[in-house]
């Protein structure tokens, strides 16, 4: 089998794939094929089709790019199929729609390479004149909430979260579950690299609207529900110890206040007149023990699961470009 190295198709050594999560970008998508392959013509371009009901996959094959179908709905879901369909040693993840820059794509790949990172965020910039249509104001404060009260609880200096402009090595790729179903795949993806301390950067990059005939499938208030529900998931998965032991304070106070007058009153009078209290007290006190417990033992079920990750994540390394360009040098 010839080898990557000796392929016309490959930029410094490595394959680098173009992968497009798509759904109903029949307006867009020839624009963001051509637009990618005249910025690196060694890259190769697969569009993975959300079960559109437009000509989006028809004119992706006219345009030469692979077409992958993935039936189930979602960027979540088709996010787990390219990862496990594609092979490569770099992974461009950009979204159908036309409004990420392809000239950044350089930039984005050689930060990776050069500075040995495992994930490069294209973080949006936009010109003051077209902001408001390119990159709402609501948009933009959602964004930076969310991305906030992430770096608050797993740390890390992200500045645009909800980017849908990545660039991945190989080992991320491969060692990603990738379990979220929709939008909120962002934040699953930012807070992998986070638990397994993988090295990311970013790069700021222009951002644009959208072409006339082109529609947004995001919805501001039910993606943003739906991804502070991930981050809370994610919260309660990677930081069981943290979350049930605020349950158990919260618990443990709560039992506390409501013992105190039953205590007093029976230092008076030597009665508990209040038995229902009382009961309801100790009930309490009985789940922040539960609680402590609770967190104690998933803890350790969740450093064995992040354990289990990183091995995954280390296996890959060795088809990693890292690898290959000190075999090169």
């Amino acid at each position: 089998m010839k080898s990557k190295e000796f392929s016309p198709r490959v930029y410094r050594g490595n394959h680098v794939a173009l992968v497009v999560p798509c759904y109903n970008e029949e307006a867009t998508i020839a624009e963001v094929i051509r637009s990618f392959r005249g910025a690196m013509p060694s890259i190769d371009i697969y569009v993975f089709d959300n079960h559109s009901n437009d000509r989006t996959s028809e004119i992706a094959k006219n345009e030469g790019a692979s077409v992958i179908s993935v039936s189930l709905r979602g960027k979540g879901n088709v996010v787990r199929r390219m990862f496990a369909d594609v092979d490569a040693d770099i992974y461009v993840m950009v979204d159908g729609d036309a409004t990420y820059d392809a000239a950044s794509v350089h930039s984005m790949v050689d930060k990776l390479l050069d500075e040995r990172l495992d994930m490069v965020v294209g973080c949006r910039e936009t010109a003051v004149a077209q902001s408001a249509l390119a990159y709402r104001r609501g948009h933009q404060w959602g964004n930076r909430m969310l991305t906030e009260s992430v770096a608050k609880i797993f740390g890390g200096a992200f500045t645009d979260m909800l980017s849908g402009y990545r660039v991945f090595s190989r080992r991320y790729a491969k060692s990603f579950p990738a379990l979220s179903h929709g939008f909120e795949i962002e934040t699953e993806l930012t807070v992998h690299a986070l638990e397994l301390r993988m090295p990311y950067g970013e790069v700021a990059t222009s951002y644009g609207s959208r072409p006339e005939g082109s529609e947004s499938k995001l919805s501001t208030y039910r993606d943003g529900f739906k991804i502070s529900l991930t981050i809370a998931r994610l919260y309660i998965s990677e930081r069981p110890l943290a979350f049930f032991g605020i349950c158990a304070a919260f618990f443990s106070a709560l039992s506390v206040l409501l013992s105190i007058p039953i205590f007093i009153e029976y230092l008076e009078h030597g009665l508990v007149p209040r038995l229902p209290t009382a009961v309801l007290s100790a009930a309490l006190m009985l789940m922040a023990m539960l609680s402590v417990s609770c967190g104690l033992v998933l803890d350790n079920v969740t450093r064995g699961r992040r354990e289990v990750k990183r091995l995954i994540y280390l296996a890959t390394g060795s088809g990693s470009p890292f690898s290959k360009q000190s075999e090169s040098a």
